[in-house]
């Protein structure tokens, strides 16, 4: 007997989705959301590039961002250990390492990246790795990743990393810290840190992140600036430098290793020549215009002192300026309220600090002037008085 098909018409097919709709296993995010809202948690999308010139809340240093990118390759092709190898990546390395006076460079797509990498690569199980409690994100994960052990020590505490490092005598030992921390612009005592390594006999690895292009000796980074040569220095082409991407420098060994063995870096297409060719001649400008470096820390030294006069007393030292408020809730109205009166800000909640820590964290830029720094001021006064009455 000749089997009978159904029809495509007679068969039982699901209504389509909207694309909109969340897909029943995904219901739980909805949730979720609602509740990080509730707590003043929930991170709505800012509005698109370029920010006006009295937003406080880029990382654009020197104020290079804009810029028009040079003439170079759009993307890399592939990985560079496969054909992704541009000569813009090498130019870009050599001057990284020149800058932070280390011998050699690796260029990463991202700060994220590059920690990833160069952590997970270097600790492996049964080493340690003594992390400063206010480490990035990206640190912490790298350190994870390694599987090591994990000694996490109060903020900026010397003395910690030295009773860490004494308790744990066998495997390798590594020392994790930023040079300038970027949520509450403070710095560790390098020179110390150095100090403790040497005797225990660990590397020291420092993410010079936020402190490259504006601290320092010419830009050069608080490392250059304390005469201290970590083992690892890491930083980023995305910020003073106005490009994207990121290196890690050091010794030639350690960039061969990363070469080989950073699984961000091995499995990642290179980063793109343009953006290399961009970070470059950032570096150039960051070089021969000092005068943008100056601007951002006069315009910042301005900004604490008018705080200062409004009993405002901002964390640190720096082209960054955190105010503590405290609960998130409190963060996210005064950064509304300063938004509403024309000064671009976030609020700075947990899991980005710790709780009860939320703040308004201004970043100070070549492109703040003194008519920007007093028209935040005056901001803060109205605001200030707003919540007062």
């Amino acid at each position: 007997m000749k089997q009978e098909i159904a029809s495509p018409e007679a068969a039982t097919i699901p209504a389509p989705r909207s694309a909109c709709s969340t897909p029943p296993a995904l219901r739980y995010l909805e949730a979720a959301l609602e509740q990080a809202r509730a707590r003043a948690l929930r991170r709505d999308r800012p509005q698109p590039y370029p920010h006006p010139a009295a937003s406080f809340c880029s990382n654009d240093y020197l104020a290079l961002a804009g810029r028009r990118a040079p003439e170079a390759s759009v993307g890399a092709g592939a990985s560079r250990l496969v054909v992704g190898e541009h000569p813009e990546h090498a130019r870009l390395e050599q001057r990284s390492a020149a800058w932070v006076g280390q011998a050699s460079a690796l260029v990463f797509s991202s700060g994220y990246a590059a920690n990833v990498g160069l952590v997970s690569s270097l600790a492996a199980p049964g080493d340690l790795i003594v992390s400063d409690t206010l480490n990035h994100a990206s640190i912490i994960d790298g350190a994870r990743l390694s599987r090591a052990r994990v000694a996490i020590v109060p903020h900026l505490d010397a003395a910690a990393v030295d009773r860490a490092l004494d308790e744990h005598r066998g495997g390798r030992r590594f020392v994790l810290t930023e040079s300038y921390f970027s949520m509450d612009a403070d710095a560790p005592d390098l020179q110390a840190l150095r100090r403790i390594c040497d005797l225990r006999g660990a590397a020291l690895v420092v993410d010079e992140a936020h402190a490259l292009g504006v601290l320092g000796p010419d830009g050069r980074g608080l490392c250059v600036q304390a005469d201290v040569r970590p083992d690892a220095i890491v930083g980023t082409y995305g910020k003073a430098f106005g490009a994207g991407g990121a290196f890690v420098a050091g010794c030639p060994a350690l960039v061969d290793w990363l070469w080989n063995r950073a699984r961000t870096f091995v499995f990642s297409t290179g980063l793109s020549p343009v953006l290399a060719a961009a970070a470059e001649s950032g570096m150039r400008l960051a070089e021969s215009e000092p005068w943008r470096r100056t601007r951002v820390l006069e315009a910042a030294q301005q900004l604490r002192t008018g705080l200062a006069k409004l009993h405002i007393a901002p964390r640190g030292f720096g082209h960054i300026v955190p105010w503590i408020l405290g609960e998130a809730a409190d963060a996210v109205r005064v950064a509304e309220a300063l938004r509403a009166d024309g000064v671009e800000v976030r609020a700075i909640r947990p899991p980005s600090v710790p709780a009860h820590t939320a703040r308004i964290r201004l970043t100070v830029t070549a492109a703040h002037g003194p008519p920007q720094i007093r028209h935040a001021l005056a901001a803060i006064e109205r605001m200030l008085g707003f919540l007062r009455s």
